[in-house]
């Protein structure tokens, strides 16, 4: 049985230009139908009561000729040929009667029959005295009328949808860069603003499109002071931090060998590894990151990070590539992914290398559904594994100041996988690049030029 596929309008459809297109036509057709029939109607029966108050005065000098035994005046007759039965008929029951019908028969006339004539007829010794009248040129008005108030209608309609559609389309661009603005601003501009001209100028009439764009731009001011606030408070814990936990490390060092010193060290390494994430983060979260570009082969690195890591981490390598990226901030994010596998996951920890992709799997029970919905959130941990949350957001900042692009799921047969993409670097050949001797390079960079990252897994 075969399914029935449903139909999809195109996208198109649903934008709001074209819906207003369509109100306005279905609106304006609906009121030039609506007048053009009111007129219509109006003018055929003001023609037809005139051509007919015009056939029955005809008609009383036809029936005063007759009784009077005189010749009937031209265009009337007994029961002449042509005559409409259903005025036969009331003529013979005794009364009179007008219609618009077919004229007599006119000699070279083709189809046998005149063009439309006004009838008028009435009782003559049980027979049908009637008379006729040329209606040809009363039609002829009628229709002319009828085309006058279709093409006027058809122009109406234009000059109406074109206006219609300019007006509109002033409001839909103002409502695209509100979302464009929205879109920068969710992307990490906080610096966008909409700027509508009626925000900007108090005394002009607001329409809902400037209070939308002037509550845009409230909320970005608003958010983005929030956002500075934090970070030069994270900033600021994260400096104050340092000169304490230098003199409580270099404490700790006079304390005798034991284990409540190896206590107080391990804690102390790890306020130090803390109050360094943070610094980092304000660092990234400030945007003032600067990237040290040079071209390195892939899979080198990737070792160098797994042996330096000290882990049980296979390397699988097929097709490694040469990028060209900062080789500093690219260890770093390969080391905190080898060390969120191993701090939640589950051994086997593989690290592959693919082309200008690495790829960090293990085997445990997977990334927590609301982090693969909403991304690496700070200081949140699930289980019992150690860390405080910040290795993955690290990971996450660092790849998108180099231009590679981070993404996270889980494996059809469990585990953990995380995927980092890198622009790719490119040398031409030198029959390609004629002119260049030197040859020329490039990046080729990740799907998503933009370095935006899809799914993210649990924080380490």
């Amino acid at each position: 049985m075969r399914r029935r596929r449903r139909f999809r309008s195109p996208s198109w459809t649903a934008s709001l230009t074209w819906k207003s297109a369509v109100f306005l036509t279905a609106m304006c057709c609906t009121l030039a139908a609506l007048l053009g029939v009111l007129v219509h109607t109006a003018v055929t029966r003001q023609t037809v009561e005139h051509a007919r108050e015009k056939a029955l005065a005809r008609l009383e000098v036809v029936t005063d000729a007759y009784e009077a035994g005189e010749p009937l005046p031209r265009g009337s007759g007994i029961d002449p040929p042509g005559l409409p039965g259903s005025l036969r008929a009331l003529a013979a029951g005794g009364e009179r009667g007008t219609v618009v019908a077919d004229g007599p028969h006119r000699p070279g006339d083709p189809d046998g029959q005149g063009g439309p004539a006004m009838w008028a007829a009435g009782p003559a010794d049980g027979r049908a005295l009637a008379t006729w009248t040329d209606y040809s040129h009363s039609a002829r008005t009628i229709g002319g009328l009828d085309r006058a108030i279709i093409g006027s209608s058809l122009l109406a309609i234009a000059a109406t949808l074109l206006v219609g559609l300019f007006a509109v389309g002033r409001v839909t661009r103002r409502l695209h860069q509100s979302a464009r603005v929205a879109r920068r601003i969710s992307a990490g501009d906080l610096d966008a603003r909409v700027n509508d001209p009626r925000t900007a100028r108090p005394v002009r009439a607001q329409d809902e499109v400037a209070i939308v764009a002037g509550a845009l731009d409230t909320m970005a001011s608003t958010l983005q002071r929030k956002l500075q606030t934090e970070q030069r408070f994270t900033a600021d814990v994260a400096h104050e931090l340092r000169t304490p936990l230098t003199g409580l490390s270099a404490a700790a060092e006079l304390l005798p060998p034991g284990r409540p010193a190896e206590l107080v060290r391990d804690r102390v390494q790890a306020m130090r590894a803390l109050t360094e994430d943070l610094l980092e983060i304000s660092r990234l979260d400030a945007r003032t990151e600067q990237v040290d570009l040079a071209v390195h082969d892939l899979a080198p690195i990737a070792e160098r990070v797994v042996r330096a890591s000290g882990t049980d981490t296979e390397v699988r390598v097929s097709g490694a590539a040469r990028v060209e990226t900062d080789r500093r901030r690219l260890e770093r994010v390969i080391g905190n992914l080898v060390a969120n596998a191993h701090r939640h996951g589950a051994p086997p920890v593989v690290l592959g290398v693919d082309g200008a992709v690495v790829s960090v799997r293990d085997h445990g029970p997977g990334f927590p559904a609301y982090l693969l919905d909403g991304g690496p959130q700070r200081f949140r941990t699930d289980g019992a594994g150690k860390g405080h949350g910040l290795g993955l957001t690290i990971a996450l900042g660092q790849a998108q100041v180099i231009g590679a692009r981070l993404d996270f799921g889980n494996a059809p047969d469990g585990g953990a996988l995380a995927r980092l993409t890198l622009p790719e670097y490119v040398r031409l050949d030198d029959g390609d690049s004629a002119g260049n001797p030197g040859g020329d390079r490039g990046r080729r960079g990740p799907d998503d030029p933009d370095g935006s990252t899809g799914k993210a897994p649990h924080a380490s």
